[in-house]
């Protein structure tokens, strides 16, 4: 082969080799700077899959029904029957709910009737028996009294119970008055007094017209007939001045004394059902107890009827416990004694743990005076 050949060949190859070599033109570089542009951002890549393009499209071709479409579909005999089945259901149900109601409300059980509820169900009540000795031997009167209402109020009592107060000659009932009151204690208008400032203050006043409490039997039992015809004047008399109620001591001395106590109790009733009847006995006896509080309905009845206990924890539950499942509805009083102060019947450090007891007992807690502090039995005269 001659050199002009060779050379027209390599010449050939070269011109070959030239594309290859060549740069893509600035119409392709400018497209693909756009296309990276477009697809990246903050590093990240935008990738298009092909389902959420299907997807996106489906949704853009599904618009729904239009209104016409609706009304015509409403308006087909399939879709009427089914609204009148549900709005009949609808109805059916409702009024279903409402029968079952009824017959739930016709048939219940009706509630139990809640006890009346009298003043002396609400709080204690405070014995003042000798006013001489609860304000001192030369200041003790009615007048005085007024003055230590404030005291009273602060104790939160319901009430007090007063005296006797009475003129009393020692075993004689001739001299034995329950209309009129000792004048070494004060006069009617001092008692008046005493009752208004009383009520302003809402503490009730129960005066204790126990005949003869001075002498050795409380009720003369030679003449009982005299001293029933005194005790009836006396009732009508003393609420006609606007006591609230009555207390009488003794009773297991007092011959018949539950027909005595129900007829006392109806002259009280006669003024009012918020007069109260209390009664005394010095009785332990359970049975004793219970004869007098069956024939009375509201009596409240104070005795000695814990004091009998040895004060041990198991003792006393047992005796509350008898006391409570004996007198069943009847409302009851607590205490330990008809008069007298409880340092007289218990250990002073129990003192606290029955006046405690007898709060959060069911019934009408009654106390002396004196005994919110403690006070022990007088040792000498006067004291």
């Amino acid at each position: 082969m001659s050199q002009d050949t060779e050379v027209d060949m390599k010449e050939v190859e070269l011109n070959e080799l030239e594309p290859e070599k060549q740069p893509m033109n600035a119409a392709s570089e400018a497209a693909m700077a756009m296309a990276v542009a477009g697809a990246e951002k903050n590093g990240l890549v935008k990738i298009k899959v092909a389902e959420d393009e299907a997807e996106a499209a489906a949704a853009a071709k599904f618009t729904g029904l239009s209104k016409e479409e609706l009304l015509k579909v409403a308006g087909s005999p399939g879709w009427v029957r089914t609204r009148w089945a549900l709005l009949l259901l609808f109805w059916l149900g409702w009024l279903g709910m409402l029968a079952g109601a009824v017959v739930i409300i016709v048939r219940a059980p009706r509630c139990r009737e809640l006890p009346v509820q009298r003043w002396w169900h609400t709080g204690a009540l405070y014995r003042i028996g000798d006013i001489q000795a609860f304000q001192g031997r030369d200041a003790g009167n009615l007048a005085g009294l007024k003055g230590h209402l404030d005291y009273l109020s602060t104790l939160k009592v319901r009430g007090f119970v007063l005296g006797p107060i009475h003129k009393n000659q020692k075993d004689d009932v001739a001299g034995t008055d329950l209309l009129q009151i000792d004048p070494s204690l004060g006069s009617k208008e001092d008692f008046d007094s005493l009752l208004q400032s009383a009520k302003k203050k809402s503490i009730r006043v129960i005066l204790d017209l126990t005949p003869n409490y001075r002498g050795e039997n409380s009720w003369f039992s030679t003449q009982v007939d005299t001293v029933a015809t005194k005790m009836k004047d006396a009732l009508e008399f003393w609420l006609q001045a606007g006591v609230d109620g009555f207390q009488v001591r003794d009773v297991e001395n007092l011959v018949n004394a539950s027909s005595f106590l129900s007829e006392w109790q109806n002259i009280t009733k006669s003024f009012g059902e918020d007069r109260l009847l209390i009664a005394g006995t010095d009785s332990s006896d359970l049975q004793q107890i219970l004869s007098l509080l069956e024939s009375t309905k509201d009596l409240l009845l104070t005795s000695s009827y814990l004091s009998k206990s040895s004060f041990t924890g198991e003792e006393t539950q047992s005796l509350v416990t008898q006391y409570l499942d004996a007198t069943g509805s009847h409302w009851c009083s607590w205490s330990l004694s008809q008069a007298g102060l409880m340092t007289s019947f218990l250990p002073a450090q129990l003192l606290r743990l029955y006046q405690l007891l007898f709060f959060t007992l069911p019934g009408t807690p009654i106390f002396s005076y004196g005994d919110e502090i403690g006070l022990q039995t007088a040792v000498l005269p006067g004291q």
